[in-house]
């Protein structure tokens, strides 16, 4: 009996279930199935590595962001500085235009003045007056003098008036510069943003392949140990578990007790990312408020088990032998689940409840991928030691219309073959 329990919960592991089937990358969704003991340590060592990366990704992210927000600093340091250069220009500008205008003034009265000796002689008085040929020269260059100051000192103030100009176009120039600057640091912030969102929903899922493919190695080599007598990486899985262990059914039930198929199976346009053309893996069962009970649409094995994952919430995954025939049912978006891996379900099992609206990511929860209470539920022919479903052996689960507004109102309600 010990050995037949046994064989039930080292069976489980032998269908990797856990499968992130919207952020999952090229390379992991197209890995080959693992095969051999050795299989499965590769595969734990290759999903470490590229958790390395991601984590390398994030914090380059990271420090990218740090460098652009001290050049947004400095930039917005340097755009005051400006500022206050372009307020001190202004305002020597305007004193100088104020000395210009006084020198103006002088002069007037200094052209007047000598206007009024010329008219009356006076300056010929003024500079023939002199007692002696030096103070003769002292007088006519008395008046030169005044005449050259003023205008050398009007030129002066012209010519800083003109550089203060174009001071002030070099600042506005600046300023400018380093608002566009700011503008694209801060582009580059929000992009390098949204590559560490990215990364954290990859993480997520990468963080929970890499625990799940730690304790299935760890299991498996146990399993081998006792079953197949050795841990030799070439060691076949087979070898390790007894493939009779799963539950035979002779037909299907529905999930849920009624419900309206809300999204068909195959391509679509993503009903939250508006993503177009992406194939959906199963059937959308709604027209359920959120805690309804989801049963095993047959009985099987819990082969695995994903919780809170940042795209379909709490998922479950049962291997079942329909007719003599394997199948993979999966259930997303659950609120609850009420199962654990190894756990052998029948028809009446309640594996969890319909989530998919307080989890959402728009009402506060973590599943970016849903908006409303609804099910997930998906069968695709086969069981997977890989990390992935291939889409090529995803059905239209039995009993149901592939078919947006099919109604159900019992669990027996079958449709078609």
């Amino acid at each position: 009996m010990i050995k037949k329990s046994c064989g039930y919960l080292l069976r489980t592991f032998l269908i990797i279930a856990v499968v992130f089937s919207y952020f999952v990358t090229p390379e992991i969704a197209n890995a080959a199935a693992a095969e051999t003991l050795g299989d499965l340590r590769n595969e734990y060592n290759e999903l470490l590595k590229k958790k390395q990366e991601n984590d390398n990704k994030t914090d380059a992210a990271k420090a990218e962001i740090a460098r652009k927000e001290a050049a947004i600093k400095q930039a917005q340091a340097d755009i005051t500085e400006a500022e206050h250069q372009y307020d001190e220009a202004e305002q020597s500008i305007v004193e100088s235009n104020e000395k210009i205008d006084s020198l103006t003034e002088e002069t007037k009265k200094v052209l007047l003045y000598m206007q009024q000796m010329q008219g009356q002689n006076a300056y010929v008085e003024y500079v023939s007056g002199a007692s002696s040929m030096t103070e003769l020269i002292m007088r006519v260059e008395a008046v030169n003098q005044v005449s050259g100051y003023i205008q050398k000192t009007t030129k002066n103030l012209e010519s800083e008036i003109k550089r203060n100009e174009e001071l002030k176009t070099e600042l506005t120039e600046k300023q400018k510069k380093l608002e566009n600057q700011i503008a694209s640091y801060e582009k580059t912030i929000e992009e390098q943003y949204d590559s560490i969102d990215e990364y954290d929903i990859y993480a997520l899922d990468i963080n929970q392949q890499v625990e799940i493919a730690k304790d299935k190695y760890d299991h498996y080599y146990k399993a081998c140990k006792t079953y197949a007598g050795t841990t030799d990486d070439s060691t076949p899985l087979s070898s390790c578990v007894d493939s009779d262990d799963i539950p035979y059914n002779s037909g299907w039930l529905k999930p849920l007790k009624s419900g309206v198929v809300t999204s068909k199976m195959g391509y679509r346009t993503h009903p939250v990312t508006g993503q177009k053309y992406k194939f959906h893996d199963a059937i959308d069962i709604g027209g359920n408020s959120e805690g309804t009970k989801v049963y095993a649409a047959a009985a099987g094995i819990v082969s695995g088990i994903a919780r809170k994952t940042s795209c379909g919430g709490n998922k479950v995954y049962v291997d079942v032998t329909v007719g003599g025939k394997k199948y993979t049912t999966y259930y997303y978006h659950l609120l609850a689940i009420n199962v654990k891996v190894g756990d052998i379900v029948n028809q009446n099992t309640v594996i969890g409840t319909v989530g998919g609206y307080s989890t959402s990511t728009s009402h506060g929860g973590y599943d970016a991928c849903t908006t409303g209470a609804h099910l997930h539920y998906g069968v695709a022919t086969g069981w997977f030691n890989g990390r992935n479903i291939p889409t090529s052996t995803v059905i239209t689960p039995p009993g149901f219309n592939n078919s947006v507004g099919y109604r159900f109102y019992s669990r027996t309600d079958y449709y078609g073959n």
